[in-house]
């Protein structure tokens, strides 16, 4: 018998007269079914690439009492907006008429979200977009914010925004890639774009350029994802900036800069400089530097040279603009045009604004630490300052005052600083005067009779200084673990939180230690410390706050749900409220009368709460992004 061809109709119609009745209904069925499952799948795909946001109007009332100690201004972007210049930084944005004067200021924490801002784009009609670190995007339009809030963290978190021609907003961001917010919808572009820390955004929705912190440049176009780094011939693999020139376009590393053209690279310009930022302008590639200033690079043969003068007063440029034809160059410092700052934020009280710890002496004198910038000690009237920094008060862990006596100690990275009466360092104790490391995490002084008993935290144990001199204890003489974050004290009792659980100690010695293991403690790592009358609250790393009462009963909060991280020490006590420092949380705190938690994040600089002081019934709050006093009475509590 010959062989025949049977087309697929065919066979499937033969299928269904073999089949007969039920047959027939199976495969039609059977063919519905998979239908639906590949709808159901692309549903699905589609879901797992959106992500879930809230739009928030602005335009409650300010919170009450809330009073920025302001810091340096620190400029991350600038855009001519509607006749006005908008700069905006980690303190919040700021708006100035074209003389250079100030009109208008706008707060991170107070008229605007808890986050610093680092990027804007003039977008169609008249709309402002302002890319902030961790509260998502903002559009200001009509004198009026808008935030568009997703409600996954790493969404929050942007580095770019590109408005388009269609109306939709590309975002950058550092976890989750290239989103695109079209006014209903935020989404992933494409899953090449996804999972990348994005530095920089450039071109069109069809031929678009992405930045990334490691993985060099990636050109996005007709539905393909083209990958170039230095094995591809880019200087450097850390991208800083992009440009688009009329035929070209710019990827600016920390190692030079790569012209690309028709999707090809073609050569290298501006060899060996951090090329912080780019722009096409008069037929030059200007390139700013971290510590050059403006450097010109002709787009012909002739050598870069930097501009003449230099293009701002400091060696570091964050943003090279074009605005309306003419060329500025954004410091931290201000705005700059032809060598000359136009624009020049108003005075700060503090040095920096990543603070680490707080303090109030008895002379009213507020001591501020910082993360790297050493610290500030402010007069009562915060007028006047005197800076501290050296090779050990560099990097401050801890400040505290001596209760009774003119003395204050300063644990940082690099030793023990130690201040007199007048705010004078007198001395700086290290493992080389015995302590047991030179790493300070905790300070606590206590009177021993008519001395001073001084014991600090470090990641090796526990170091005591009186009259007989040093005494160190760790995990061979009973401690629990030696790396140790916070203490605490009531009486002769001494609580001792580590990595690895809390250790109780009396006259010196290891009477009892807790963990996940033998107690109700949630969480080994114990970050703070904070005796309440006669009960404990501890503050964990992922568990929130515990509390341990005089019987031993351990307590945990149903108030305070899901991970909740307590910043290092950043806990204190009133006899209104205790308040912890979170990580990411804001302020916790907890109403003595109640008995209940609440979390405060309006009218913080940031969510990122790092260390609290109570003085003269103010409650001040230093943050990664800067330090607010608020009288205790206007802190919202449940």
């Amino acid at each position: 018998m010959a062989l025949q061809r049977v087309s697929w109709k065919k066979a499937l119609a033969g299928v269904g007269v073999l089949l007969c009745g039920g047959g027939v209904f199976w495969a039609v069925s059977t063919l519905r079914d998979a239908s639906r499952g590949l709808t159901k799948a692309a549903t699905q795909v589609t879901q797992e690439n959106r992500f879930a946001y809230r739009s928030i109007p602005l335009d409650g009332p300010v919170p009450a009492g809330f009073e920025p100690i302001t810091s340096p201004a620190q400029f991350t972007d600038a855009v001519l907006f509607e006749g006005k210049f908008y700069v905006c930084g980690p303190a919040g944005l700021l708006a100035f008429d074209l003389d250079g004067k100030q009109v208008a200021e706008y707060h991170a924490g107070l008229e605007l979200p808890p986050a610093p801002l680092v990027r804007m784009a003039v977008g169609v009609a008249s709309q402002l977009w302002i890319a902030t670190h961790g509260a998502g995007l903002l559009l200001f339009e009509g004198g009026s914010f808008r935030q568009i809030r997703p409600d996954s963290p790493g969404a929050r978190s942007l580095t770019a925004v590109l408005p388009l021609a269609t109306g939709r907003v590309l975002l950058g961001t550092e976890k989750e890639g290239v989103l695109a917010w079209d006014g209903k919808t935020l989404a992933r572009v494409h899953p090449a774009l996804a999972n990348l820390h994005v530095t920089a955004l450039s071109g069109t929705e069809t031929d678009l350029w992405v930045g990334t912190l490691d993985q060099g440049v990636v050109h996005w176009h007709a539905g393909q994802a083209d990958r170039f780094s230095e094995a591809e011939g880019l200087p450097d693999s850390r991208v800083l900036s992009l440009a688009a020139g009329p035929s070209a376009i710019y990827v600016g590393t920390a190692l030079g800069v790569a012209e690309f053209q028709d999707g090809r690279m073609i050569r290298e310009l501006g060899s060996g400089y951090f090329a912080n930022s780019l722009l096409v302008h008069d037929d030059n590639l200007e390139i700013g530097t971290l510590e050059e200033g403006l450097i010109e690079v002709p787009l012909t043969v002739r050598k870069p040279r930097p501009r003449s003068g230099g293009e701002s007063g400091t060696g570091q440029v964050e943003r090279v603009l074009d605005l309306n034809g003419r060329l500025f160059v954004l410091a931290e410092d201000g705005l700059y045009e032809k060598g000359r700052r136009i624009l020049e934020p108003r005075g700060a009280r503090l040095t920096d604004r990543n603070i680490t710890a707080l303090s109030m002496d008895r002379a009213g004198k507020l001591w501020v630490g910082y993360f790297d910038r050493g610290l500030d000690i402010l007069e009562p009237d915060f007028e006047h300052r005197v800076h501290s920094e050296d090779e050990h008060v560099f990097c401050v862990n801890r400040i505290t005052q001596a209760a009774d006596r003119a003395f204050t100690a300063v644990g940082t990275a690099n030793g023990l600083a130690i201040f007199d009466g007048g705010a004078k360092p007198r001395q700086v104790l290290t493992k080389a005067d015995g302590l047991i490391a030179n790493n300070i995490t905790d300070v606590l002084l206590r009177s021993k009779g008519r001395d001073l008993q001084i014991t600090v935290a470090t990641p090796a144990g526990l170091t005591t200084i009186d009259a007989s001199g040093t005494s160190s204890l760790y995990a061979f003489q009973g401690l629990v673990n030696n790396h140790v974050y916070a203490l605490g004290s009531r009486n002769s009792r001494l609580m001792v939180g580590t990595l690895g659980g809390l250790s109780m100690l009396d006259a010196g010695v290891v009477r009892a230690s807790y963990t996940t293991a033998n107690s109700g403690l949630k969480q080994n790592w114990i970050t703070a410390i904070q005796a309440v009358a006669d009960e404990w609250f501890i503050g964990t790393y992922g568990a929130g706050v515990i509390k341990l009462d005089q019987a031993g009963r351990w307590t945990t909060f149903a108030d305070l749900k899901g991970q909740i991280e307590v910043n290092a020490n950043a806990m204190a006590a009133t006899d209104r409220a205790v308040y912890a420092g979170t990580l990411g949380r804001g302020l916790a705190v907890y109403n003595r009368t109640s008995e209940r938690w609440s979390l405060v994040a309006n009218g913080l600089p940031s969510e990122n709460v790092t260390a609290l002081t109570v003085a003269a019934g103010y409650l001040y709050v230093g943050t990664e992004n800067g330090l607010v006093r608020i009288p205790e009475r206007l802190v919202p509590t449940q």
